[in-house]
């Protein structure tokens, strides 16, 4: 397993994994998608075995206090594997942030593993 920072030729890969997922938004436009997930102040890095994109994660930051991690999604025939710490803990440094929030409604035993603080959140949709 390789982990490097995301560059346009990932971006199949990526978007597939998103499909996979059942997350439309990247998938839905892929100019777009490479915009996003390039953009000032985003750090996304992938995971791959060999050519193919195994896992990717898409975090947000102010670069010095606060990180938002976005998304992130690994294959299911790599998931228990070390994919997901590998990629968060390659991420983090790059972000240049004292921490990392995020929202989760499928994989709280994963995220409960590194040292945190459980916090209530909302995802607010404007009308």
């Amino acid at each position: 397993m390789t982990i490097t920072q995301y560059a346009r030729p990932h971006l199949a890969g990526v978007l597939a994994l998103c499909q996979a997922e059942g997350w439309p938004s990247l998938p839905a436009d892929a100019t777009r998608a490479h915009a996003v997930l390039t953009a000032p102040g985003v750090t996304t890095v992938v995971a791959s075995d060999g050519e193919q994109v195994i896992g990717f994660a898409y975090l947000q930051s102010d670069g010095y206090i606060q990180a938002h991690l976005s998304m992130m999604a690994v294959h299911p025939s790599y998931r228990r594997k070390g994919v997901g710490r590998a990629l968060l803990e390659h991420a983090y440094p790059l972000t240049g942030a004292q921490r990392i929030d995020l929202v989760t409604d499928t994989a709280e035993d994963f995220y409960a593993s590194f040292e945190h603080r459980t916090f209530s959140g909302f995802r607010i949709y404007p009308s």
